[in-house]
């Protein structure tokens, strides 16, 4: 039997869900625009935070790229995680960034509910797993939660 590591690309593509090959370029052109958003952050981090005092935000506390470890992913699921962990981390920094900026010009709470409180939280895998873990199985757990979550309203 071939480990995920050996499955050919033409396998992985029959094992995928069409639309999901059919979305794949919209989802990955959106590397462009994370990566412009990165930079922009960082050059504005780097030129305007030592005016204003503010302590860097480091990068590398958001953008983390370790999930090539996990022997139970294939390679294109590790490449898929790659882009993920970019986007997700520089979002985060952006967020840290801004966050950062706004309590030094304007620290002043919401009235209400925090934006925070509106973010959905979805279920995660934890990171180590046994020698038999089925990822393919527990990640089509989590899109049917996801897919009933949008159901209730």
């Amino acid at each position: 039997m071939k480990t995920n590591h050996q499955i050919g690309l033409l396998a992985l593509i029959k094992r995928s869900r069409p639309l999901n090959l059919l979305t794949g370029p919209i989802i990955y052109s959106m590397v462009l625009p994370i990566a412009l958003l990165d930079a922009c952050v960082s050059f504005y981090q780097f030129s305007c935070f030592p005016i204003y005092g503010i302590p860097k935000i480091s990068r590398s506390q958001f953008i983390i790229f370790d999930r090539q470890e996990l022997k139970y992913l294939d390679w294109i699921s590790k490449f898929h995680c790659t882009y993920c962990a970019y986007g997700v981390g520089v979002i985060g920094f952006a967020h840290a960034v801004i966050a950062a900026t706004e309590a030094y010009f304007c620290p002043i709470k919401h009235r209400g509910k925090k934006q925070k409180d509106l973010q959905h939280q979805w279920r995660k895998l934890a990171f180590d797993q046994n020698e038999n873990f089925d990822f393919n199985a527990q990640l089509r757990e989590i899109r049917d939660e996801m897919t009933e979550s949008k159901k209730q309203p």
